[in-house]
Order: C-alpha cells, then sequence, then structure tokens
C-alpha cells in the first residue's frame, strides 16, 4: 500500500477542500493518505511516504512564504519522492488561465522556488464575500471588479472544476515507482 502525504497552504479553506477530494480518490484507489497543514508538516512524516502532493492557495498575488520556506528546506526530500504541487486560485476560472503553462501563478511559482515538483496542476478558487473581513472584501471586489469577476459582496461563488481535481487525483494515483 503507497503511503501519501497531502500538505496544504491555505487562506480560506478551499485549497484544504481540494486536498480532502483528492484524499478521497487516493484512498478510493488504495493508498494510505495524511492530509496535513504545511506549517505543521515535518521532514519525519515525509520520510515514511511514498508521495508528497502540496497544494497553495493565492492571496493577493502570492503564494504564502512558508511554502517557499518548506520547499527549500526539504528540497532534496521532495526530489526522493513522487511529488506533485497545485495551485489554487481565482485568475484560474478564465479559460486561457487554467492550466499550469498558461496559470501565471504557477509560472511564478516555479520561477521562484527552488523545487521542481514532477507533476503539477491549477484550479480555480472561490470567492466567500459574506466571510472576508471588511478590508478583504472591499481588496477583493475591486480585484474581481478590475477582471470582470464577480462582485456582489452578498454572495459566495465557487469556481472549482472539481471533476478536474478528480482527474488530478487520478494522476497521482497513478504514479507508482
Amino acid at each position: 500500500m503507497l503511503k501519501t502525504a497531502i500538505l496544504y497552504s491555505t487562506v480560506d479553506g478551499q485549497t484544504r477542500a481540494i486536498c480532502q477530494r483528492i484524499e478521497q480518490v487516493l484512498i478510493a484507489n488504495g493508498e494510505q493518505v495524511s492530509v496535513i497543514n504545511l506549517t505543521d508538516a515535518k521532514a519525519e512524516q515525509l520520510a515514511t511516504v511514498d508521495k508528497v502532493v502540496i497544494g497553495a492557495s493565492i492571496r493577493y498575488g502570492k503564494h504564502r512564504p512558508e511554502l517557499f520556506k518548506f520547499a527549500e528546506q526539504h528540497q532534496a526530500l521532495l526530489d526522493s519522492k513522487l511529488n506533485s504541487f497545485f495551485t489554487v486560485n481565482v485568475v484560474a476560472r478564465k479559460p486561457l488561465k487554467n492550466t499550469p503553462e498558461t496559470n501565471p501563478y504557477m509560472q511564478k511559482f516555479l520561477t521562484l522556488s527552488a523545487w521542481t515538483p514532477n507533476m503539477l496542476g491549477v484550479f480555480a478558487g472561490k470567492i466567500d464575500y459574506p466571510r472576508y473581513r471588511f478590508f478583504d472584501k472591499v481588496m477583493i471586489r475591486f480585484i474581481m471588479w478590475m477582471t470582470k469577476g464577480p462582485t456582489d459582496t452578498s454572495g459566495t461563488f465557487e469556481f472549482t472544476d472539481w471533476d478536474k481535481v478528480n482527474d488530478y487525483a487520478k494522476q497521482i494515483a497513478a504514479q507508482k515507482r
């Protein structure tokens, strides 16, 4: 039985939800899976797994600093495992920005990170205006207005293509050494 660690860095929880869907698919494919917040992940936990999946969200155009720190500190360990990385961002709601090759945040990650993952994924996220603090609500609404996205602050808008997430998870399940 293959063991997989799924690590996540999330602001509002959508990346964790995507990780949980990947977990379900991997378990259905006979894998033993742990889902761990990236800030809580320890090298000892990762040493015993066959695969490492990392998912990270974008807020205000950036991945969180702990993602880059983790990738740099654990690059050799990550490289010794089957591995994959996916980013979650609302820009990926647009058809011309929803692949690893076309998503600006994935390209920025690949430029800035010391780690080069074996497999890449890009998923559109979610806007949940009612949950945001005032400042975030105003800023995200302004960004959505500029990018022709939803601006109704009473609404929640989920852009995640769950079939695409399932397909990505099946590709992870197919990875064997």
